[in-house]
């Protein structure tokens, strides 16, 4: 029994995700007692080789939220498509409730300019080289829901000439 666990420990610290706290709160709930209090932690998990998902959790203890917050944000996981300059493929707006995310590629050595929650979701989508602007809220929350949605978005000519059904050199004509 201790020998199993012991080595889903070590399978976990090998795994090679990542995950950042970009907001927790606290919450509170009007009951018949009083208030209940409760926090919210707002996580983004991702490789850095691509992939990159946001997940919320709410518990009565911290650890618990943000325990929650990194199996939510597995569930919601993204593949990013990545160029050989490790930037976007192409520009693109997201939105995310109220907030809009505006991405373009930046050449090799620009490095991650974006701000707050949209800088944690590039940085571990494995993006290096990118210009980003948050637009509308500055709702952390939906900023990084609308920066994933921009993420999500984005198309490769490979992608897009097997969606056709046409070879790449055919999409340049």
């Amino acid at each position: 029994m201790a020998g199993r666990r012991k080595g889903n420990r070590s399978r976990e610290k090998d795994s090679n995700w990542q995950e950042r706290v970009v907001q927790i709160r606290r919450v509170s709930k009007v009951v018949k007692g009083g208030k209940k209090l409760s926090f919210r932690a707002i996580v983004v998990v991702g490789n850095e080789k691509g992939q990159v998902g946001v997940g919320v959790g709410k518990a009565s203890d911290v650890i618990g939220a943000v325990r929650k917050g990194v199996a939510d944000g597995k569930k919601q996981l993204v593949e990013v498509p990545l160029t050989k300059a490790n930037s976007v493929p192409h520009p693109i707006t997201g939105r995310g409730g109220a907030a809009k995310v505006m991405l373009r590629p930046a050449a090799p050595g620009t490095g991650v300019i974006a701000g707050g929650a949209v800088r944690t979701v590039l940085e571990l989508a494995g993006v290096r080289n990118v210009l980003a602007k948050q637009l509308g809220s500055d709702n952390p929350l939906n900023n990084a829901r609308a920066a994933l949605d921009a993420l999500d978005s984005l198309r490769t000519f490979s992608g897009v000439a097997e969606e056709r059904g046409i070879p790449v050199e055919k999409l340049y004509a």
